[in-house]
């Protein structure tokens, strides 16, 4: 992979006719190590965010030696790029070939399930295997997430208590209990409150469990979404943790994903044709821009041009644009707002930021589009949760304003919990 000092470099270099990805591996180094000098209990990355080889290889070359994986193929890649890695087999649905494939083949032991018909499935397919770790997956309040993730999966609180105890009595390995508080989590104290109804659960089965997974959701940065300090998610799973009915050898893991990945991609774009104030761009929803058109979430942006052998950073009074991809389809439109420099024109150039999450992983070939170039980076990411590059991205004054708003509203006290467990 080509190595550019920073995206203007690229543009100043050569004018690329396709989209350009840049991966920027210091930063996913540099959020692996944080969540493991602060996380207390195991990490597992969450694949599906970002299942680049150069970001499974720079997680596993920092430390990350833990794998949440939804299929066959996100195993494979894993074995491949992080040999000898600890992985855990999290999608609540499987095929038995499936089961059997990652149990026999790859050694995966750990599986979790949400149905009494999952569990007896892997039960079988395994062929009755005794080093198992189940974890049965709980579907518990997604208030405060950006995109929830309660409606597909989790056993509701009124089924729950006999799922645990038929798992519990099912495994003679481990037993655990998961739950995902959704994607892009804005409220730390969502943790404590999904913990708190996993522990409800926990009693009134009866049973002890071996592992709380308390998953993804942990946000990144965003123009018109800028969460509260990633300790005080910590300060809350502590906490959370501390009150569970829960043994003191229980194991406390997270599926980071989101926060792991999303400072370190962007994607660079050419602007085809400026249309008022829609910008039709070489890349777009079927590329590495889903969110931004099916989540409707407002990505930060740069303007680069080219002038001959030059290449400049576009300043200038902003205005908002929104973006057209270049497929046929109409649903191809990402609303926005975009902040631009109000004089962008066709040629130019745009880095769309913070694409490292669901970025690339998203990319489809529809239309003939979509096939974008990887080099890597050494600047800072346009914003970061762990101090790369400060917290603000550039807005103009009205929404930065509101950003911090949403912080003050956001935050919570601060204080460290312990590791004391109440015990039944």
């Amino acid at each position: 992979m080509q190595t550019y000092h920073t995206p203007l470099d690229l543009v100043r270099e050569r004018s690329p006719e396709r989209p350009v990805a840049f991966a920027r591996p210091d930063a996913v180094a540099v959020a692996a190590r944080w969540f493991q000098d602060n996380f207390k209990g195991d990490v597992f990355y969450a694949v599906k965010a970002n299942p680049s080889p150069w970001v499974i290889e720079t997680l596993a070359k920092n430390g990350v030696a833990s794998f949440d994986v939804a299929s066959v193929p996100e195993i494979e890649l894993v074995a491949q790029y992080a040999p000898g890695s600890r992985m855990a087999f999290m999608h609540p649905v499987k095929s038995r070939a499936a089961i059997a494939k990652a149990y026999f083949d790859h050694g995966v032991t750990t599986f979790a399930l949400d149905t009494h018909e999952e569990l007896q499935k892997i039960l079988e397919a395994t062929g009755g295997a005794k080093d198992l770790t189940l974890m049965v997956r709980l579907s518990v309040s997604a208030e405060g997430a950006s995109y929830s993730l309660s409606g597909k999966f989790g056993v509701e609180a009124h089924e729950a208590a006999a799922l645990l105890l038929a798992t519990r009595r099912a495994t003679q390995g481990k037993m655990g209990v998961s739950f995902h508080v959704g994607s892009q989590c804005m409220r730390p104290t969502a943790f404590q409150a999904a913990m708190a109804q996993a522990s409800r659960a926990i009693v009134r089965a009866g049973v002890m469990v071996d592992v709380v997974d308390v998953g993804g959701g942990f946000p990144s940065v965003y123009p018109g979404m800028v969460p509260p300090d990633m300790a005080d998610y910590l300060d809350s799973i502590d906490r959370g943790f501390a009150d569970m009915m829960v043994h003191e050898d229980t194991e406390l893991w997270c599926e980071p994903g989101r926060a792991l990945v999303a400072e370190a991609s962007s994607i660079l774009t050419k602007v085809e044709l400026k249309k008022g104030d829609a910008l039709y761009l070489n890349d777009g929803s079927y590329g590495s821009l889903f969110d931004a058109a099916h989540v409707k979430w407002p990505f930060p942006v740069k303007l680069m041009r080219k002038d001959g052998d030059q290449a400049v950073d576009v300043e200038g009074p902003l205005r908002p644009f929104r973006f057209y991809g270049p497929t046929c389809d109409s649903i191809d439109h990402m609303p926005g707002p975009f902040w631009l420099p109000e004089d962008v024109r066709e040629g130019d150039y745009i880095e769309i930021g913070m694409l490292g999450a669901y970025g690339v992983a998203m990319n489809t070939r529809f239309n003939g589009f979509g096939d974008a170039e990887t080099v890597a980076v050494e600047d800072a990411p346009m914003a970061s949760m762990f101090g790369l590059a400060g917290r603000t991205i550039r807005l103009p004054r009205e929404q930065q304003q509101e950003d911090e708003r949403k912080v003050v509203r956001l935050s919570r006290p601060k204080g460290r919990a312990g590791k004391s467990r109440r015990r039944r």
